[in-house]
């Protein structure tokens, strides 16, 4: 079985890619949704987020935008944050792998984020980043909510720069040029890594 990384910076589309390579057939673990699930419902992440953030927690579930102005701008904070959340998103990737193995998987994606910042890639067989200009980049972001130029200026600061990205991937998905050309970029990552069986 081939373990794809999938990784982009903010803004660049990585969700439409992650999508387009399930449309394909292929299973895809999503590490953000992975972290929303344990921040929501996982009781050993929630008491440790507790302990760690006094206040962030109330009847039992974590506020995400209490905790979310606790760690912006803070690299310490955000840093102890991921100390308790990755081991967890680790953890599932591992149960994901196994039972794509079980089901005799050719392909598997495993959407991250941070996916070199974190050295993840060194799990994985390949990398495919997903990029855009960063005029397109940055008016997709501004669009969301809440976004300013001083939240996207940190998140970006947190990234490495989409040019290393681009440098280190085994395969480009290009964004910015529409959904048709990024369709295209992932159907011949597909047709290359997944073989046909006999």
């Amino acid at each position: 079985m081939i373990i794809l990384g999938l990784t982009g910076s903010i803004g660049m589309g990585k969700t439409m890619a992650a999508g387009m390579f399930r449309r394909q057939g292929v299973p895809v673990h999503d590490a953000d949704a992975c972290v929303h699930k344990a921040l929501s419902n996982d009781p050993n992440v929630i008491r440790k987020v507790d302990k760690l953030f006094p206040g962030v927690v109330e009847n039992g579930r974590i506020d995400r935008n209490t905790l979310g102005a606790r760690v912006f701008g803070d690299n310490q904070a955000l840093a102890a944050l991921e100390a308790i959340l990755h081991p967890v998103v680790r953890s599932d990737q591992i149960a994901f792998i196994g039972r794509a193995s079980v089901r005799r998987e050719r392909l598997v994606v495993l959407d991250i984020p941070l996916l070199f910042e974190t050295g993840a890639d060194l799990d994985c067989d390949f990398a495919a980043v997903v990029t855009a200009p960063p005029c397109v980049q940055r008016h997709r972001v501004l669009r969301r909510p809440g976004m300013t130029p001083e939240k996207l200026r940190n998140i970006l600061s947190r990234q490495l720069p989409d040019a290393e990205k681009t440098r280190r991937a085994d395969f480009i998905i290009r964004s910015g040029l529409g959904r048709r050309m990024a369709l295209r970029d992932v159907r011949q990552i597909v047709t290359l890594l997944r073989p046909q069986r006999n």
